[in-house]
């Protein structure tokens, strides 16, 4: 599933030009440790940390003074996933979204990422999931849950997302937590998986960064 849902625009981007003392009000005002940095023409120009504000030499300070080159940044269609492998990865408490032109589009808070990502993973049983983006002509639901189940393995769960140019985003839940044999019967059978959680190639160091989100998670 996509992120674009999540995008906010609550939250106001800084300037440049803005002072680091109204750069720390406005963290402090909207319950965050990071926020974008936008320049005159709508282009992200990079993100600023609490820290760095911290680290500067007064509060007349310009933000511009302690900005870093290539901030991260994430596309309205990205998934979830991905979403937040990024937060987690680089320690943000949000992450701004771009459009293909590079302009910025709004930001995706932490927290609203992870209630997504918590709903999505759907019941307190272990188990994979899944995300699957197919063409709506291609995405028979049966023909998907039948591969699976004709392996020995239960699909628990299953929601469906639209998407842009007449695809559909499939996510599902599996009864098993290494989901590596029912990806390849799946792409074997040309369906396009975008992401997985818990196979077990990477599932022991997901979780560790999942429980790590959650100790930080701002409440």
């Amino acid at each position: 599933m996509s992120v674009d849902v999540l995008i906010t625009h609550e939250t106001p981007p800084l300037r440049p030009s803005d002072r680091v003392e109204y750069a720390l009000g406005l963290m402090m005002e909207m319950r965050v440790r990071h926020l974008p940095v936008v320049d005159r023409e709508g282009g992200l120009a990079g993100i600023i940390s609490e820290d760095d504000l911290l680290g500067s030499t007064g509060p007349d300070f310009l933000v511009e003074s302690r900005l870093q080159a290539h901030p991260v940044h994430v596309a309205p269609s990205d998934h979830v996933f991905e979403v937040t492998r990024v937060i987690m990865n680089h320690g943000l408490t949000m992450v701004p979204v771009t459009g293909r032109d590079g302009r910025y589009v709004g930001l995706i808070k932490r927290h609203d990422l992870f209630e997504r990502f918590a709903a999505m993973l759907g019941t307190q049983s272990s188990g994979a999931i899944l995300a699957l983006e197919e063409d709506k002509r291609d995405a028979a639901l049966s023909r998907i849950v039948y591969l699976i189940e004709q392996n020995d393995v239960r699909v628990l769960s299953l929601a469906t997302e639209e998407m842009p140019d007449d695809h559909i985003g499939i996510t599902l839940k599996l009864n098993v937590r290494d989901a590596t044999r029912v990806r390849h019967i799946l792409e074997h059978n040309g369906y396009h998986v975008v992401a997985a959680f818990g196979e077990d190639e990477d599932s022991d160091s997901l979780m560790d960064r999942v429980q790590e989100f959650m100790r930080y998670l701002e409440v």
